[in-house]
């Protein structure tokens, strides 16, 4: 169901669904541009804490972040997306070094900035005026809010956008653009209720009960954004084998007993790295990380070959 709004595009909101389903984006929400005061008081606090570690960059450009008309000029609405990566195959089983499952295959960003563009140009030949612009994490966009805003589902304890009946494993991206359109509606309730596995899962109690995520203590930060060595900082527990980011809080969540398997044709497993057991992580060498894993777009280039090596040996 939508909501009406007055000066609609030409292009309906359920033939932008349409196309968008085509292209192989698996949901598809549409949202008023506008400001997020709320969020901005939410990640003003979360800041504070030093919740963000090292990532600095998350400091600056709030005005950006919470105001669509500064990202494009003239913003109408937000057209949010989400394709499904959940793995059709898991990695091997002797495999004692754990990457997550979005790390199976090729790096979402060049996938999904090729099926936003080819929507955006769809969208353009339907409705000549619409100008906009795309984002996949080229931006400070609160991403799991504008999907909230468009229906598609809400931000759980654990940070992650879960969709209603088919759980967690999604990337997401967006088009803002200038044109109004009929509008659908807000997921405004939670459906966490009083489930609380996510928290008691977390191995380093990166997740608080306030509903924040401490980016210094969360193994996806640990052993991808920080460039440090873990190594180096002893307060920073051995956990469970993970050595490209981690996703125990999604595992356990009782929404993932929805998930399935994606299209195989949309993210291509990386084989060669899925196959690796404990000894082919333990020995692989440069020549081998950029054969198998640069050449492959791997999301696992993300880090260097230095950090990988030193992500293994902390959890050896």
């Amino acid at each position: 169901m939508c909501n009406q709004t007055s000066n609609k595009g030409i292009i309906s909101s359920q033939t932008i669904k349409d196309i968008a389903r085509n292209i192989g984006f698996d949901f598809c929400g549409i949202a008023p541009a506008g400001k997020l005061l709320k969020d901005r008081q939410y990640f003003s606090k979360w800041l504070s804490m030093g919740c963000q570690g090292k990532m600095s960059y998350l400091e600056k450009n709030l005005d950006l972040r919470f105001d669509t008309s500064e990202l494009v000029e003239g913003a109408k609405s937000v057209i949010s997306l989400a394709i499904n990566y959940y793995p059709q195959k898991a990695q091997n089983s002797q495999s004692r070094y754990k990457i997550s499952k979005y790390a199976y295959g090729k790096d979402y960003h060049l996938v999904l900035k090729n099926k936003l563009s080819l929507l955006f140009e769809q969208i353009k030949k339907e409705n000549g005026s619409i100008t906009g612009r795309g984002f996949v994490d080229s931006a400070p966009v609160m991403e799991k809010r504008w999907a909230q805003k468009a229906g598609l589902g809400w931000e759980g304890k654990n940070g992650c956008l879960i969709i209603p009946k088919h759980g967690s494993f999604f990337f997401l991206c967006e088009l803002i653009v200038d044109v109004e359109f009929d509008y659908d509606i807000p997921l405004e309730k939670n459906y966490c209720g009083n489930c609380t596995k996510c928290i008691d899962s977390c191995p380093t109690q990166a997740i608080n009960k306030e509903g924040f995520v401490n980016a210094k203590k969360c193994i996806s930060y640990l052993t991808i954004e920080l460039k440090d060595n873990i190594s180096d900082n002893p307060n920073n527990p051995k956990f469970d084998n993970w050595i490209f980011g981690c996703d125990i809080c999604q595992d356990v969540c009782p929404w993932n007993r929805f998930a399935r398997p994606a299209n195989k044709n949309t993210f291509l497993l990386n084989e060669a790295v899925l196959d690796f057991d404990g000894s082919h992580w333990e020995n692989l060498t440069k020549e081998q990380y950029s054969s198998f894993i640069k050449k492959t777009n791997s999301p696992i280039s993300r880090i260097k070959y230095d950090k990988l090596k030193s992500n293994i040996e902390f959890v050896r």
